[in-house]
């Protein structure tokens, strides 16, 4: 079913990258092209990480479990940007300048922040794979919680590199906030088993007394 569904979106997913390399080609990148394909792959690779972190709410909310299987593709589009946006902090802004490099991540704290969410990215694309998913097992769940840290790591970034108009950051963050709110609840309503498997015990117990 929608078997041309998934191409379909990772066509999608691959135009912010053509409309950067089109603008590139027609000169369009402003009077800061770098700073402008900074912004530009750093903001993508935001809204993709908050894309797929929005995948399992509404395939509870809509009952499409199919949505499920985007996920991941999602994921690797959100470290793809990543990665584009660190490569041009690396290479275009700092020239490979490992020194230099080195100085902004502890003296600024945006860039903190953007490569603390970098480095934690990392280990969530390196285990992706459906052999690395059997391979972990239950480590893997617990490993892929990352995400959470990377995507709150990702917000602060944003919201410390601006000077002025938080406006952008800010919604990045409520996105964030509702959908992590939204995991809390849903967990915090789930009837506890330990709880579930004492209760027949206690029953038992009850009626022997």
């Amino acid at each position: 079913m929608f078997s041309w569904l998934k191409p379909a979106i990772f066509a999608v997913c691959l135009i912010p990258l053509g409309q950067l390399a089109y603008r590139a080609y027609d000169g369009d990148l402003g009077a800061n092209p770098i700073d402008t394909v900074t912004r530009f792959t750093g903001s993508w690779a935001l809204i993709f990480l908050l894309t797929s972190l929005a995948v399992t709410p509404l395939r509870r909310i809509s009952g499409w479990n199919e949505l499920i299987k985007f996920r991941r593709m999602l994921g690797l589009y959100a470290f793809f940007y990543v990665l584009l946006h660190f490569s041009t902090f690396v290479g275009l802004d700092h020239f490979f300048d490992l020194n230099r490099i080195g100085k902004d991540i502890i003296k600024r704290p945006y860039v903190t922040a953007g490569f603390t969410a970098f480095l934690m990215m990392i280990p969530l694309a390196l285990t992706s794979t459906a052999g690395m998913i059997r391979r972990l097992g239950k480590r893997w769940q617990h490993l892929h919680r990352l995400v959470y840290l990377a995507a709150i790591a990702a917000v602060i970034h944003f919201y410390w590199l601006v000077k002025s108009d938080i406006t952008r950051p800010a919604q990045y963050g409520a996105v964030l906030a509702a959908l992590l709110g939204y995991r809390i609840v849903v967990k915090w309503l789930q009837p506890n088993p330990s709880r579930i498997s004492r209760k027949p015990a206690v029953a038992r117990s009850r009626e022997a007394g």
